[in-house]
């Protein structure tokens, strides 16, 4: 019978004795002068499969010659394996060669390449123990977001990712056009007459789904958008990539206590998902890329958030007997630095609130004390921010006037604004960059080992 590796292991102690046949690749060739083991797997599972063969094949020559990374259709009887560590293996009966592999295959067993050599074979580093866990968590963390969203009663809306507004700022945005960069058109003033593009104006891609999911809420009550979203951000930090993805949700009736309650909810449902279904990976990672990573994820399942104003963490921060590099300032940001230092304070995750009005966004709900606003970043022990949301402006000549403080476009925001006109409501989102959560996930630290293509400044291969 033709069985997936996953299916084999799931179904292991019905299996003994029986004979099955799989397809994949070979991940290590070990050769004997009488017998060999081939340690195969097919993608469906972390877990290998020891395969073991002796001379008694009628080609055995022929396998002996089966290289690293070649594809093959392996038969064979699964008996209880007397090695340590593992169930079951496979005693050969046939194999048939699908796909040759060449001496000069980069994936030798022999030493451990380098993460920054794999980046440059990204086509070939989901082979590796590294990569086949990262992207499975992936997957399996993007299937939790869903679940726990569709269990709540979630729209899921696809928003756009061609936009004319400009939520982010147009320097933080891609333009795109249809004009021919030799023969461009020009306006009385001898500017690009962008009238002439397809879509008669500036277009962008967009950097956030959240202004037209704020519609959709308001039509549905909860919804939230899972995609991809693009910056122009020249940073080559370990976080920052210039195509990454986001999970924002927007809930009308709903005030920012209210949005951190569903932050704290969602991020434990996702965190205990991945644990449970994935727990081979998360050995792998805890043993050899993040060491205590179980423990820090388990010790997130079982903490209450804390909740503190950005005044209150400011007032901790000065008080603490630490040097810092960057001085915390109650108009300012925090540091990365201050991030570390008030998640270790309280040994938790924490939710800082009420930040300075004139370094967040002009969306934000402003609050009575006209100098804050009710925006919430939530920092979590070894990865710092991890969510940023906040409760949005509701009422429209506030909305207005922080327009015209921050100084956005009002023509590619009218609708967004005009929301508040037509059976507006209080309501809230957030957004998390799904790279990030990945990050914390796995203790892989640098983006770039987390999405399987990646797009940073001056790399766009693939």
């Amino acid at each position: 019978m033709l069985l997936d590796l996953k299916e084999l292991y799931i179904k292991e102690d019905e299996l003994i004795g029986s004979e099955v046949k799989l397809q994949g690749w070979v991940k290590n060739h070990r050769k004997q002068k009488e017998f060999g083991f081939i340690d195969f797997n097919d993608g469906t599972t972390f877990k290998n499969l020891q395969v073991v063969y002796d001379n008694s094949l009628e080609n055995f020559s022929d396998i002996q010659k089966i290289k690293l990374g070649s594809s093959v259709t392996i038969v064979g009887t699964v008996i209880e394996s007397p090695k340590e560590g593992q169930k079951i293996e496979l005693t050969l009966k046939s194999l048939v060669l699908e796909g040759d592999c060449p001496d000069d295959y980069p994936l030798q067993s022999k030493g451990r390449p380098t993460r920054e050599f794999l980046r440059e074979i990204a086509h070939l580093r989901p082979r590796t123990n590294l990569f086949s866990a990262v992207f499975r968590v992936r997957s399996v963390a993007a299937y939790a977001i869903h679940k726990y969203f569709q269990e709540h009663g979630y729209v899921y809306v696809n928003t756009p990712l061609i936009t004319t507004a400009d939520c982010e700022g147009s320097d933080q945005m891609f333009k795109i056009t249809t004009l021919d960069f030799n023969n461009l058109p020009k306006d009385k003033d001898g500017k690009v007459d962008m009238s002439k593009d397809l879509f008669g104006k500036q277009s962008y891609v967009t950097g956030t789904g959240q202004l037209h999911g704020e519609a959709f809420a308001m039509s549905h009550k909860k919804i939230y958008t899972f995609g991809p979203t693009f910056r122009t951000e020249k940073s080559n930090t370990k976080t920052h990539a210039n195509e990454f993805w986001m999970i924002e949700p927007e809930i009308a009736f709903c005030d920012i206590n209210g949005l951190m309650d569903i932050e704290e909810e969602m991020l434990k449902f996702i965190v205990k998902y991945v644990l449970d279904t994935c727990p081979n990976e998360i050995e792998f990672f805890d043993k050899f890329v993040e060491k205590g990573l179980l423990d820090k994820l388990n010790h997130l399942l079982e903490s209450e958030f804390v909740r503190i104003t950005h005044r209150e963490v400011i007032d901790i921060l000065k008080k603490a007997d630490v040097k810092w590099e960057f001085e915390p300032s109650y108009e300012d940001d925090i540091a990365k630095e201050h991030e570390k230092y008030i998640t270790e304070y309280f040994n938790s995750p924490v939710f800082i609130i009420d930040w300075p009005k004139d370094i967040k966004a002009w969306y934000m709900k402003v609050n009575k004390d006209g100098k804050t606003v009710a925006g919430v970043d939530l920092e979590v022990p070894g990865a710092g921010e991890l969510i940023g949301g906040s409760q949005r402006e509701e009422n429209y000549d506030v909305l207005m006037n922080r327009i015209e403080e921050m100084g956005v476009d009002k023509t590619t925001v009218d609708w967004f604004c005009n929301l508040r006109k037509f059976g507006g409501c209080y309501h809230s989102g957030f957004g998390m960059g799904f790279e990030r959560l990945l990050i914390y996930l796995t203790g892989v630290e640098n983006i770039r080992d987390v999405i399987p293509f990646p797009r940073t400044p001056g790399n766009c291969d693939f």
